[in-house]
Formats: structure tokens, sequence, C-alpha cells
């Protein structure tokens, strides 16, 4: 009976030591991108907080990496985001209020979304970082490279595909199809470089979303639910996917040919 205290005990304090951490993370980001106006430090204060990454031995380095891409994708994103933020032409006030609204949504993030290991889960953690990734990307890389812009877009496909396979116990093509998801958000990537249309938010007119963060989303999503109908039913059947491809394609078309004539072009 005893052993049971100690071990609920030690649970419960592993339980708040942990939560204590992650809301002093996010804490310290907002912080140190508002008081230095400096996405570098942030960045720096993300990677810092994954040294358990190399706290094995190399030869574990990768797969840990590999494990933490999409975490780290959304980490980073919420950094260029939040700066976003410091940088906007907006009252103190509505300023706070965006970057404390930002810092616990990322808190809810690293508390309820991000440790959960269930594949509808895991499947919202791809989609998370796929929306957070490309919406952070088309953010500051109007003056990049289309290279460039083509690369990150190929690693945030290729890290949200694995996650969501990696749920799976079929691993003969995940690295394939991983490649290849990747491929295609890097092609519509290379497309959206040339033709960014972007949203304002309800709240506020200076923190635009892309259109391409929407389109990359549903496009994964229907792609998820393809992929699930034909791991358990060895085909693709039309009942299991009507309505996500019903839903993508007229979510797509109401962006593209209505939503577009409001949108900004950045």
């Amino acid at each position: 009976m005893e052993l049971l205290k100690f071990v609920r005990r030690r649970s419960f304090l592993s339980e708040l030591v942990y939560t204590a951490l992650n809301i002093g993370l996010a804490l310290a980001i907002v912080l140190t991108v508002y008081y230095t106006e400096s996405v570098t430090l942030g960045i720096a204060l993300v990677l810092i907080s994954k040294w358990r990454i190399l706290a094995v031995r190399p030869r574990y380095w990768y797969a840990n990496f590999l494990s933490n891409l999409v975490d780290i994708i959304v980490s980073v994103s919420v950094v260029i985001l939040l700066y976003t933020i410091t940088q906007s032409p907006v009252g103190l006030s509505q300023e706070l209020t965006l970057l404390g609204v930002g810092t616990l949504l990322y808190i809810f993030w690293l508390l309820v979304v991000k440790p959960r290991s269930k594949r509808s889960f895991m499947v919202a953690q791809a989609g998370v970082a796929t929306l957070l990734g490309t919406w952070a990307l088309f953010t500051v890389s109007f003056s990049w490279p289309v290279s460039l812009v083509v690369i990150a877009m190929w690693l945030i496909g290729y890290s949200a595909a694995r996650h969501v396979l990696s749920t799976y116990d079929e691993e003969t093509y995940t690295l394939f199809l991983s490649l290849v998801w990747g491929l295609i958000l890097a092609e519509i990537g290379w497309v959206a470089y040339h033709w960014t249309i972007a949203y304002s938010l309800p709240l506020t007119t200076s923190l635009l979303i892309p259109q391409v963060s929407i389109i990359g989303v549903l496009v994964g999503f229907l792609a998820y639910k393809c992929y699930d109908s034909f791991y358990h039913h060895q085909k693709i059947r039309m009942a299991d996917v009507i309505l996500p491809l019903l839903f993508t394609i007229s979510s797509i078309l109401v962006l593209v040919i209505i939503f577009n004539r409001v949108g900004t072009a950045i």
C-alpha cells in the first residue's frame, strides 16, 4: 500500500513538473520575442528545449529528430507568428491580447495535443504542423528564393505524412509515401509562391493566414482518409472518401473563386 502511494506521489510530482516546464517554456518564448524582438532567440529556446533528442546514443539522434520534427515545426512557427504580431501596426492592447491568445494556444498544444499518441491526435498534430508551418513560412518568405520555399514545404509535407503513417502497422511504404506527400506539398508551395492570397483573421487585420495553409490541410485530410480506407479494405472505398472529397473540393472552390476577391495578395 505504501508503495502504491509512493508511486502515485511520484507520478503526480512528475506531471506537475512537466506542466510547469511546458508553461515556463511558452512564457519564456513569448517574453523573449516581445522584449527582444528577435526570432533567433525564440527559435534557440525551442531548440534548447529539445535537448532530450541528443540525450541518447548518437545512432538514435536521427530517429529522435524525425519523431520530434512535427513539434519542432509547430514551435518554430509559433515563434515566427508571435514575432509577426510584435511587428504589426496595432495598438498595445490588441498586441498583448493576440500574444496572450497565441501563448495560451501554444500551451494547449504542449499540454493537451502533443502528448497524445492516439491516431486521431496524431492526425491532428500533423494537421496543426501543416497549417502553422505553411502559415509561418509564407509570412516570412516573400523575399526568399523559390527553391528555399519549395524545400521547406517538402519538409513540412514529409514530416506530417510520416507522423500520420507511423500510427499504422504497415511500414513498407511509409518512407515512400512520406516522400511523395512531401513532393506534392512542395508543388503546391511552388504554385503558391507565385500566386499567394491571404485572409485577415476576424479579430485583427494585421495577421494574415495564407490560402495555401488552408488548402494544404484540406488536401492532407483527404489523403489521410484515402490511405485509411485503403489500409483497412485493401482498396479506397468511395463510401469512406466521398464526404471528405466533396468537402475538400467545395472548400477549395469557395476559396479560389469567391474568397480571392476579399483576400490580400502577399
